[in-house]
């Protein structure tokens, strides 16, 4: 069994505990990180400023850009290594796959907008030029995910290092190995040593040590809300920016007018993508009364015929990523049975299923009340849960009746009724007549009320990660 260890000022850095990581297909070991703490964490800010004072804050924005074209390069060599070791934690290899493309496109997009970061001149008084620019952070702080341990770390850290600011970065216990393999392709690239550093270890142990050292300028975490106002009173301390991306109860939205077979294919598949493991799943439908028994029934066919699998055997869902995961995903099961919501239908394990591993069977479950828990939690699995509405007023009521805001689907063939719909549901991205656009890099993704606040992706993350000073200079007339 290999043992990984930290990754910190170019150099392969041990702790002096480790910790498993556990294979969710079949629930055997397959491999050792380092427990890191706050020790590991200092040495790792301290690699990052010194970086900053380096060679690294004096390189200039297009070779800096070019960097990250050379990263995107290399994860595209690595494809498969890297497709593997994200299949290792849970997921087919196929969805591992298509994971790596949409990583290795970050580090593209980003490393050709590194240079095309503008500032502005501003009118003012005359005899003073006025110029604003963009500056980094310094060292920001990435807490990582693990149901997407890949996508999100390159999501995360690809804006931050375009913008020139160096990294510590903090992977999910469970899903560290990409992270690991990502610092590795880094020092290939020809980044500077301390630019990029991988801490693994325990969130309660690394990711506090991270989130509240005083030499982090930018703290960017994906997970929980409960976390995620810890690390946000953590930023408070220390008066620095977070960006927080928290999770969602995203509704799926169904107009009578709506093409239902489309609607229908794209729906399910938002809901088992990843096991349901997203936080834009689109975890509640909501169904227009005088279709709701049709639509449903159509649901439950393609529910039926799913089925559940080793990440190997890459069939329509791979395991969770852990026993206490499928474990949070029975118990609100449980809470449906116990309350006699309907059971529409549920998918099938395959006939080969490996014994240990944490198996879900993707559900559907029909005449929710808005305000029952399967319907207002995070459920994290898939799970969808069905709705009813009388009509577009009802809908939005519905749809903005949860603590979240972080993606919206609209089904309609009504032009104007979408363009309203996308003005009054409350979430950070609204889809209509599709939904997640395949990941697209190029789209501003992040939450209102409890999904956070703060964009990813697209330019705006750009911005999120630099600092904007203002310049006035007096030289007369």
């Amino acid at each position: 069994m290999d043992t990984y260890e930290n990754y910190i000022a170019g150099r392969w850095v041990a702790s002096a505990k480790t910790l498993d990581v556990v294979n969710p297909s079949d629930g055997t070991k397959m491999a050792a990180i380092s427990r890191g703490g706050a020790a590991e964490i200092d040495a790792a800010v301290l690699a990052g400023h010194a970086a900053r004072k380096g060679p690294w804050g004096k390189m200039d924005a297009v070779s800096r850009g070019r960097l990250l074209l050379k990263m995107a390069e290399l994860i595209r060599r690595d494809a498969e290594m890297l497709a593997k070791l994200e299949s290792d934690v849970g997921k087919p290899i196929s969805v591992a796959l298509a994971d790596v493309a949409v990583s290795a496109r970050y580090f593209e997009y980003y490393g050709a907008a590194a240079d095309k970061v503008h500032g502005e001149t501003i009118p003012f008084q005359s005899g003073f030029t006025v110029m604003t620019l963009y500056e980094p952070h310094g060292v920001t702080a990435h807490i990582v995910s693990w149901n997407y341990p890949l996508q999100m770390t390159a999501r995360s850290v690809a804006p931050s290092l375009a913008m020139g600011n160096a990294i510590v970065l903090k992977p999910a216990e469970d899903t560290s190995l990409t992270a690991l393999a990502l610092a590795k392709l880094a020092e290939e690239a020809g980044f500077p040593p301390g630019v990029l550093n991988v801490v693994t270890g325990l969130g309660e142990e690394a990711g506090v040590a991270l989130s509240t050292h005083p030499g982090i300028g930018h703290i960017s975490f994906t997970g929980s809300r409960e976390v995620g106002r810890l690390i946000q009173s953590a930023a408070a301390k220390n008066t620095i920016p977070v960006t927080l991306e928290l999770g969602g109860k995203s509704p799926q939205v169904v107009f009578s007018d709506a093409s239902l077979d489309e609607a229908g294919a794209t729906i399910v598949k938002s809901i088992v993508h990843n096991s349901g493991q997203t936080c834009s799943a689109g975890s509640r439908v909501l169904i227009q009364d005088d279709i709701y028994d049709r639509f449903t029934t159509q649901l439950a066919d393609r529910f039926k015929a799913l089925r559940v699998g080793s990440a190997s055997q890459d069939l329509d869902l791979g395991p969770v990523v852990n026993a206490a995961q499928r474990t949070r995903i029975e118990n609100y099961l449980g809470i449906a049975k116990r309350d006699n919501l309907q059971i529409l239908a549920e998918g099938s394990f395959g006939t080969t299923v490996p014994a240990g591993g944490y198996y879900v069977k993707p559900t559907l479950i029909g005449e929710v009340p808005a305000s029952h828990a399967v319907a207002q939690e995070e459920i994290f699995g898939p799970v969808l849960v069905a709705l009813r509405f009388r009509d577009e007023h009802h809908e939005v009521q519905i749809a903005n009746d949860t603590p979240y805001g972080l993606s919206a689907g609209v089904w309609t063939s009504d032009l104007s009724r979408s363009l309203r719909l996308s003005r009054s549901i409350e979430a950070g991205q609204v889809f209509v007549n599709n939904y997640g656009s395949g990941g697209g890099v190029e789209l501003p993704f992040g939450g209102v009320k409890g999904s956070g606040f703060g964009r990813e992706m697209g330019f705006e993350a750009l911005y999120g990660f630099g600092v904007l000073k203002a310049v006035t200079i007096r030289h007369g007339l």
